[in-house]
């Protein structure tokens, strides 16, 4: 049997049948930099143990590969769920998945987990990693894995198993066997490195509904080092964490009794958000979009059309008027349709752009709500394109750039890409014509390739009515969040009967983009104080200057000073309490506050500020005049 095996290049060896990676590893004596936890063999992930049978490539995956975290991580919840039957066996055990960074485990205990619960649970676990127990993987019939787990009295592992059909992947370690599709590494000795993170409550499938769950979170690496840079990361990410920040900083609040998911803002925070939605604004226009408004209720009917009524209802929020059923809206797509059919449109008219902050509610979960960035009512940058096939390229290409320059302006450089396309082997799921999928994925492709733009094809990951481009944002930690979307749709023009005169006189579907730059603004606020820790720049500061009084004789002074910031658009205010100029400087840095304009008798007399600008030393002084143009330089420069 032949093998082509990856590894500093391709090299072709002659093995027999039934043998495996780990054997050909052992055999070649081949070394790597990190050790391999799992292989590829003809682009198929698999255990190093795992039995080759047929020629193909082999390539090996070690941590430095997503997915050779996913299979590490995936190792050490198996190993921390045995660790918690081994300490506690009348948990039951539901799922343990990697996720994207690190691992949990879902167990039923009538007893909830403490804190010092988790300490017992790691040192079980370095109990089992010292033993270095094989992962066996164990292949059964249905009906034998359910004997196994009723045996057990495992009621979610059966639950699963009602679901499954055919042969049954298990993992054994020693006594401990879990339900598991794999790939593991090969010994439980292999989990080097481990911290518990947190214990929370969740809910069995997600659903309030059903049993409630204890959930234990955890990280594992292969070195003490890399643990401990990620745990300063952890430790800067709850310093960073926008919910504490925006009550530090007075930006927004969630009040209970007004019901979790709504967004109350704060002065400053509603005037960061102007700031914001103003610069989308004109971006907007100058770049050939016209602002929409639309309402907030529509009747239901609206949204059978749409299609949204029959699969996304138990989302909706809807009440009945009159005698008719009326729908609060979850998006604005259907509303800027019927602004375009208000009239018939021409070729010449095209393309078309609308483009909306429009606020929508959707009846999210209690359990997934979190601060800003998971709300049930909130804001999208919505924008719609109608135009023709011979403009779709471009129009693809204008938003890209449009999209990728906005988000450079607020900080963000680093952007990764991801092209979500069909699932190839199941296209009836999907709406529109082969023809019109292969022109849509063939236009976001070379938009992409335009732009010399790397890109992640995601195959399956389209939604059922039209490929789509997603674009990722990176912050200060590195952390990626979800921002613009490119979206094609074969759904609503076929629904709603979207057309354009063509050249010919005979009228022709239209092409609809859906595209977001920002995605939903409470999201982009909420990531936005994560990535900036609240300082932000000085163009987006709900407050741009803090003067200060040294002695009530200056007060005077101070609001002539305001008075002339403010007629420069600069967003200024007074601390002209009797307290000492240090203690007002030490509050104004908490505050994150980027220029202290200090004044007193000596300033007052010549007509100039002490300035000293948000985390550096004292710039000694300057006119007004000179200040006011250096902040209208930086802000129109937006550094």
């Amino acid at each position: 049997m032949k093998i082509n095996i990856d590894v500093d290049g391709i090299k072709s060896i002659d093995v027999e049948k039934g043998i495996s990676a780990l054997k050909i590893l052992s055999d070649l004596s081949i070394q790597k930099n990190r050790k391999p936890l799992a292989a590829r063999f003809n682009g198929s992930l698999i255990d190093l143990t795992f039995p080759i049978v047929s020629d193909g490539t082999l390539e090996l995956v070690t941590f430095d590969d997503e997915e050779g975290q996913k299979v590490y991580w995936h190792s050490a919840s198996h190993i921390m769920a045995y660790a918690v039957q081994r300490l506690f066996p009348d948990v039951k055990l539901a799922i343990g998945p990697p996720i994207a960074n690190g691992f949990y485990y879902d167990f039923y205990t009538k007893k909830s987990f403490a804190p010092e619960d988790l300490k017992h649970i790691e040192q079980e676990m370095t109990n089992i990693v010292k033993e270095d127990l094989p992962f066996e993987r164990i292949t059964q019939s249905r009906e034998d894995a359910i004997e196994l787990y009723r045996g057990k009295d495992e009621k979610f592992k059966l639950e699963l198993l009602e679901e499954l059909k055919g042969s049954i992947s298990l993992y054994r370690n020693n006594d401990f066997v879990d339900l598991c599709r794999g790939p593991h590494v090969p010994r439980t000795g292999y989990i080097r490195v481990f911290k518990l993170l947190s214990v929370s409550g969740s809910y069995w499938r997600g659903d309030e509904k059903r049993d409630n769950l204890q959930r234990i979170y955890g990280i594992a690496f292969e070195t003490k080092k890399e643990l401990a840079n990620y745990l300063h990361k952890l430790n800067e990410a709850k310093e960073r964490d926008h919910r504490k920040l925006g009550k530090e900083l007075e930006l927004f609040s969630i009040k209970e009794n007004a019901g979790v998911g709504f967004i109350f803002w704060h002065p400053k925070g509603a005037t960061l958000r102007r700031i914001i939605e103003d610069f989308w604004k004109q971006e907007h226009m100058k770049n050939g979009y016209e602002l929409v408004i639309t309402p907030h209720i529509a009747k239901a009917g609206l949204w059978r059309t749409s299609g949204h009524y029959d699969y996304y209802i138990d989302n909706m929020y809807t009440f009945h008027k009159d005698n008719e059923e009326y729908v609060i809206k979850p998006m604005n797509c259907p509303a800027h349709i019927l602004i375009y059919k208000s009239k018939i449109h021409s070729y010449r008219d095209l393309p078309i752009r609308y483009a909306e902050l429009g606020t929508v509610v959707r009846d999210e979960l209690s359990g997934v709500l979190h601060g800003l960035l998971r709300t049930r009512e909130f804001t999208i940058d919505d924008a719609h394109i109608f135009c023709t096939d011979e403009q779709i390229e471009d129009e693809i290409l204008g938003v890209l750039r449009f999209a990728r320059r906005i988000l450079n302006t607020f900080g963000f450089k680093e952007l990764s890409y991801e092209l979500s396309v069909r699932e190839p082997t199941c296209p009836d799921k999907y709406a529109g014509c082969d023809e019109d999928w292969v022109k849509a994925e063939r236009s976001l492709m070379r938009a992409l390739e335009t732009e010399n733009l790397e890109y992640k094809r995601m195959e399956g990951e389209a939604v059922f009515y039209g490929p789509k481009i997603d674009i990722k944002l990176y912050d200060a930690l590195g952390r990626p969040w979800q921002a613009p979307t490119i979206q094609f749709d074969f759904n609503l023009p076929a629904r709603f009967d979207v057309t354009y005169i063509g050249r010919d006189g005979n009228a022709h579907n239209v092409l609809i983009i859906h595209r977001t730059v920002l995605g939903s603004i409470e999201r982009f606020i909420g990531t936005l104080i994560e990535h900036y820790k609240g300082d932000f720049p000085l163009w987006l500061s709900p407050i741009q200057v803090r003067i200060m009084t040294i002695t009530e004789k200056s007060v005077d002074y101070a609001e002539r000073v305001q008075k002339s910031l403010i007629s420069h658009n600069v967003r200024t205010e007074i601390d002209k309490r009797n307290e000492k100029i240090n203690f007002k400087v030490r509050e104004a840095e908490k505050e994150k506050i980027p220029y202290m304009a200090i004044i007193g008798e000596r300033e007052e007399e010549s007509n100039s500020l002490s300035i000293r600008e948000r985390h550096k030393k004292d710039r000694g002084n300057l006119s007004l005049e000179d200040f006011e143009t250096e902040i209208r330089k930086r802000c129109s420069e937006k550094t």
